[in-house]
């Protein structure tokens, strides 16, 4: 029996197989929740399902529809408004608050939570109704500009032309992760850098465009791939402020068109079309960003 034991402890202790079961748990869940999951979603997308009947095989039929579906083309083009408009302010906006948060405090803790906060609190369903509250033509915004004798009648969330900004404004609010991720590149900037350029005359703006620019140019490079990802998949703001892409399909996001077209309209063979193509156009202009990786990143170091 002893015996026994010892050649047990012995198999499960090696190397590859201790390795293995260690990564069970994850391989399982890979393909549980991810392999299998798009494997169904990639055969419904050729049929016609509804979720409560069995599917029913179409062929390209999804696909078809899709290119002469005018709210899909709308829904595409609110996407990427949004998606291009709101990334580079989040981005910006958290280079910005980094580069005030270098500088030594007391209070720089505190700082650093106040300002990561939005990015907690920014994709819950309270604070897409308190923002939606906000904008409304009773709300804040109107009532604060009634105190500086603007107009405080105007439809912030109706009008077709602000409607997608209160959106873009809320995303932008929610730079707290790439604010920290740049926080801890800059720091990685050796002071020496900035010493040599000071004796050789180099003011502020000069060292920050010869210095920090370029060597912060990977990590703008992370934060500019994972937040176009998230801009194109925004949901949760626009199903709760404008539930279905009102003024005029302006806020129609394409992840929402893809909700309400599944659970809505009882399409879900369609919307599992769009997933695919929405992955396709996620997956291509990720791939663009690294074809053009090495005209402008530096991958050089510090040293």
């Amino acid at each position: 029996m002893g015996l026994l034991l010892k050649k047990i402890h012995k198999f499960l202790f090696q190397d590859n197989v201790a390795a293995f079961i260690c990564a069970l748990p994850f391989v399982i869940g890979l393909f549980a929740f991810l392999i299998v999951p798009m494997g169904l979603s990639l055969y419904y997308s050729f049929t016609a399902f509804n979720i409560l009947s069995p599917p029913r095989w179409i062929g390209f039929d999804n696909y078809v529809r899709m290119w002469n579906d005018d709210r899909f083309w709308r829904s595409m083009r609110a996407t990427f408004y949004f998606a291009f408009t709101s990334v580079p302010l989040r981005v910006v906006f958290a280079l910005a608050i980094a580069m005030l948060l270098l500088r030594a405090s007391k209070m720089i803790a505190l700082y650093r939570a106040m300002y990561y906060l939005p990015s907690i609190l920014g994709g819950s369903v309270a604070v897409a109704i308190l923002w939606g509250r906000m904008f409304a033509a009773d709300g804040t915004l109107n009532n604060l500009l009634e105190v500086v004798g603007l107009n405080r009648n105007f439809n912030w969330l109706g009008n077709v032309q602000t409607a997608i900004w209160t959106l873009i404004v809320l995303a932008a609010w929610q730079f707290g992760s790439s604010m920290l991720i740049f926080l801890a590149s800059l720091k990685q900037i050796p002071d020496t850098l900035y010493e040599a350029s000071s004796i050789d005359g180099a003011g502020k703006i000069l060292q920050f465009f010869r210095i920090t620019l370029p060597l912060i140019t990977p990590t703008i490079f992370f934060n500019l791939v994972m937040q176009m990802i998230n801009g194109f998949l925004a949901f949760t703001q626009a199903f709760i402020i404008f539930e279905d892409g009102r003024p005029v399909d302006t806020t129609l996001f394409f992840s929402l068109y893809m909700y309400m077209q599944a659970f809505r309209f009882g399409s879900a063979g369609y919307a599992s079309a769009m997933a695919w193509v929405m992955l396709l156009v996620i997956g291509s202009l990720t791939f663009l960003l690294f074809a053009t990786k090495r005209f402008w990143v530096y991958d050089g170091g510090y040293a």
